[in-house]
């Protein structure tokens, strides 16, 4: 299986160079919110078939929110959302614009072999 993360922070269209699990590794479960700066962050992770740099199709994606106060390593996740719909809302246009380009680039047989229902998720119209 292929998997590959991409972090944002919420309003800004290029990812981090940062993975979800780099960023969020050694962080507490924040109880609540009180006291707490927190940065907000969008998290989108990406499964298909292949090997590591070597996707053959994209399958499913999977995106969840998520905040950090740096300052403090505490952290609250959100559980990962898959529905399509929920996938549209939560993605920025840019967001999406950056993700079907990097797919198309970086991958473009993979791109072009997964199915159509995928590919419009990335469709920033």
């Amino acid at each position: 299986m292929w998997k590959k993360n991409f972090l944002f922070r919420a309003a800004e269209d290029t990812p981090m160079t940062e993975s979800e699990n780099e960023l969020f590794h050694d962080t507490e479960p924040a109880m609540d919110s009180a006291g707490l700066t927190l940065e907000k962050f969008l998290s989108v992770w990406v499964q298909g078939e292949g090997e590591e740099d070597n996707p053959t199709v994209f399958t499913s994606v999977y995106v969840r929110t998520a905040a950090l106060d740096v300052a403090k390593q505490v952290a609250f996740l959100q559980p990962l959302q898959g529905r399509s719909h929920q996938i549209k809302q939560m993605l920025t246009p840019g967001q999406k614009r950056f993700l079907g380009q990097w797919f198309q680039s970086h991958a473009s047989e993979a791109w072009e072999a997964s199915d159509d229902h995928f590919r419009e998720l990335f469709d920033s119209q």
